[in-house]
């Protein structure tokens, strides 16, 4: 049955793409700061490949317990609640972590920074693919994704201007305080119709994760863990050591710097055409089509033996990968009913996010080991033609499907 929304309290679709969007592309400027802050970090604190590599993973091992404890309880607290909850303390912890003198401090928030952000942003697709029209909601959902390349972008330039001249800490406290603005914006934001018309429906948190994994879901939870994990497992694995594999083929830290902001502004185009084609070919079109791309590119670059080549693969690993992921943001709300939906993102989220934890570990471990880049990059493009496998056989295709 079709929920009616007359009652619950509105907002038009582009003032809602816009509030979620603003905090969507903060958390994205601290995330992609971050690959530069370690490179930094590894000349300021004289780190290992090992410790630089646990430095991107502490805050994914955050981000699975975000994902998982937020995803679950916007399923008993409501949609808008949690929002608020995972940018405060996202914000809070960024701040703070511009201010360590220690490795030890330093991870410990960017924990609390992980958990914040691994929260956030499953259950603001979740909100937002509520909130619009099935005929446009895969578009909408992309467009919000679209606004992590606006915040990456904006990260890769603090990191050029201000890293070089002014350090890593200032431009640490550059991407944290904007994220406060969010907060603001959301203060009068409605919650998403579809839960406001069912939150008399709620389960116990027990019986939405059994729900999650009952015969009716199971196909599709499955497909979305393993698309999760491999997805995020290359992603984290290839774009947080992206600046310090360009110092490693010879590069001095300003030019890749140079180099990764001139790749990072494929991730817009990226979004944009999956955007305009995932309405019109469908979610598993997009996403295994722009993961083939991925892999491809990955493959490519991480063999790259001139300049250009590297560069063109750059550019189009960015806009292949950024691609896959708005697909995968618009794909995963739509696999669950309203009342495990939170959950059932949330959790595929955290089950991405072990993928997370493992990636730049386990280029630390074979950098340090003398592997060839190129090696560990064959790694990545093999975990991503996994994921397209379980899209091809496993995903349904949900294409303006109505949501229950």
């Amino acid at each position: 049955m079709k929920t009616t929304t007359k009652e619950q309290p509105s907002i038009s679709r582009n003032k809602l793409l816009g509030i979620a969007g603003t905090g969507w592309a903060f958390d994205a400027m601290d995330v992609g700061i971050l690959s530069f802050v370690i490179a930094a970090l590894a000349v300021d604190w004289n780190l290992s490949p090992g410790q630089m590599g646990w430095i991107g993973s502490i805050n994914s091992i955050g981000m699975v317990v975000g994902a998982f404890v937020f995803g679950i309880l916007a399923d008993k607290l409501g949609r808008k609640n949690v929002f608020m909850l995972t940018l405060v303390l996202f914000s809070i912890a960024s701040g703070l972590s511009a201010l360590t003198t220690t490795l030890a401090a330093f991870m410990v928030l960017r924990f609390f920074v992980g958990a914040g952000l691994g929260g956030e942003l499953p259950v603001a697709s979740t909100l937002v693919s509520e909130s619009v029209d099935a005929k446009e909601r895969g578009r909408v959902v992309v467009l919000l994704e679209s606004f992590w390349a606006l915040g990456w972008l904006i990260a890769a330039v603090i990191a050029y201007f201000i890293i070089p001249s002014f350090g890593w800490r200032v431009a640490l406290i550059i991407t944290a305080l904007p994220a406060f603005y969010a907060i603001y914006l959301r203060r009068n934001l409605p919650d998403s119709p579809q839960y406001s018309a069912k939150k008399n429906l709620t389960q116990s948190i027990g019986q939405n994760i059994r729900d999650v994994w009952s015969k009716k879901y199971a196909k599709a939870t499955i497909m979305l863990w393993i698309v999760w994990f491999m997805v995020v497992f290359s992603y984290y694995g290839m774009f947080l050591w992206l600046p310090s594999v360009m110092v490693m083929k010879g590069f001095s830290l300003i030019k890749s710097f140079e180099y990764v902001l001139i790749m990072t502004l494929a991730q817009l185009p990226g979004y944009f055409t999956a955007a305009w084609i995932i309405e019109r070919a469908g979610r598993k079109f997009v996403l295994a089509t722009y993961m083939l791309g991925t892999a491809a590119s990955a493959l490519i670059f991480g063999n790259a033996d001139t300049t250009m080549v590297l560069l063109i693969s750059g550019i189009f690993l960015s806009f292949f990968n950024l691609g896959a992921w708005g697909a995968l943001y618009a794909y995963t709300p739509e696999q669950y009913p309203t009342i495990i939906r939170a959950t059932g993102a949330g959790m595929a989220a955290a089950a991405g996010r072990v993928g997370g934890v493992l990636g730049p570990l386990l280029v630390g471990s074979l950098v340090a080991a003398k592997y060839d880049i190129g090696y560990v990059f064959g790694i990545f493009c093999i975990a991503i033609v996994i994921g397209v496998l379980a899209v091809l056989f496993l995903g349904k295709e949900t294409k303006q499907l109505e949501l229950e």
